[in-house]
Formats: C-alpha cells, sequence, structure tokens
C-alpha cells in the first residue's frame, strides 16, 4: 500500500446519509478478484442513466468538485459486506472518506486496503459541507500523525480517532503482511531467546 502521512486536497461533497455498500458499488460488478477497475462503477446507479450517459446532476460527475477526499452523510458503508466498496472508492481516486459515521464492517475494510475513514461530529460535517457550498475549490488538510482535520477556509479543526496499529500501517504503507515482515528482528530475538 502507498503511504499515508498528510494530506491537502480539495473535496468531493455526497451530502446523502445511509449510502450503503450495494450503492457505493453494485453487486453485479462484484465478479473480479482484483481491486482495479472498480472505481468506474462507483455509485453506478446514481452516476449514470439506462443508456450508460452520466447524470449532470450527480456530484461525482460535476467537474467543479474534485480532489482524494469524499465528504459523506451519515451512516455510511451500511450493508451488506464488502471490501469491494473501499476498492471501488480507492480506484476512483480517493484516499479519504469523512463521514459523521461509518459502519464498523465498511471501517475495517477500508483500513485494510489503504483507505482512511475518518470519523467527525455532526456538527463538524455541516462545517465542511458549508464550506464547500461557500467554495467549491474549498480544501482540507487531513494530518494522519496529529489526527486532524482543518477546514483551510475557515481554520476550524477537529481531531479524529484511529487504531494505533493501523495508523502505524498506514503511515508506513503496511498491510498486515507488511507490518509482520517488519517486525521479523523482534521474532528472531523472541525465538532466540527461548
Amino acid at each position: 500500500m502507498k503511504k499515508f502521512e498528510r494530506l491537502i486536497s480539495g473535496l468531493v461533497p455526497l451530502n446523502i446519509e445511509n449510502i450503503d455498500t450495494d450503492q457505493i458499488i453494485p453487486a453485479r460488478f462484484l465478479k473480479a478478484t482484483t481491486r482495479e477497475g472498480f472505481g468506474e462503477n462507483l455509485f453506478r446507479d446514481w452516476r449514470y442513466n439506462g443508456d450508460n450517459t452520466l447524470k449532470a446532476d450527480f456530484v461525482l460527475n460535476n467537474p467543479t468538485y474534485s480532489g482524494q477526499v469524499l465528504v459523506a452523510g451519515k451512516n455510511f458503508g451500511c450493508g451488506s459486506s464488502r471490501e469491494h466498496a473501499a476498492w471501488a472508492i480507492q480506484d476512483a481516486g480517493f484516499d479519504v472518506v469523512i463521514s459523521s459515521f461509518f459502519a464498523d464492517i465498511f471501517k475495517g475494510n477500508a483500513l485494510n486496503n489503504g483507505l482512511l475513514p475518518i470519523q467527525v461530529s455532526e456538527a463538524f460535517l455541516a462545517a465542511i459541507f458549508a464550506a464547500v457550498g461557500k467554495n467549491h475549490k474549498a480544501q482540507l488538510d487531513v494530518d494522519l500523525e496529529n489526527q486532524t482535520v482543518t477546514i483551510a477556509d475557515t481554520g476550524e479543526k477537529t481531531d479524529f480517532e484511529i487504531n494505533s496499529y493501523k495508523k502505524t500501517c498506514l503511515i508506513n504503507g503496511y498491510d498486515d503482511i507488511d507490518f509482520i515482515l517488519d517486525q521479523k528482528h523482534l521474532i528472531e530475538e523472541f525465538e532466540q531467546a527461548k
């Protein structure tokens, strides 16, 4: 996985609550077993008309918004467990998803795949939506080391929580196996001490 320390980026506001994994990546697209190619079908049924033309009024199709941060309404990633949801979001170019609540399974799948889910208060989420409403090019400063998110235009800042193990993995670009391999010297020392 790629390393994640700090990201200053524009954002794409998806102010919809209760977005489930079937909306993120519909089940009919889950035939592949590699991570590539899912981004084109991210929010497929919301992004495309029946004739495969883009829906002009859907935010991901609006060139006004861009960036590596997807900001969504409360209860993101609910529904069935599918790792493909995190794959689709990443493949579409997002490194961070911000919401006021994440489904536990989605949050775990995201962290396991190098996608940073940041849970903020409903008030801070509203502040982000307000900032991008005033300035479509608004930016967020996501600092993983210090566990903060700052709205660049207003200076409003909040802390976020993250499992310390997953934080270490993201900062170093490790998946679970990479982390174990990095600890090889400690494992060998333990084995020799027996």
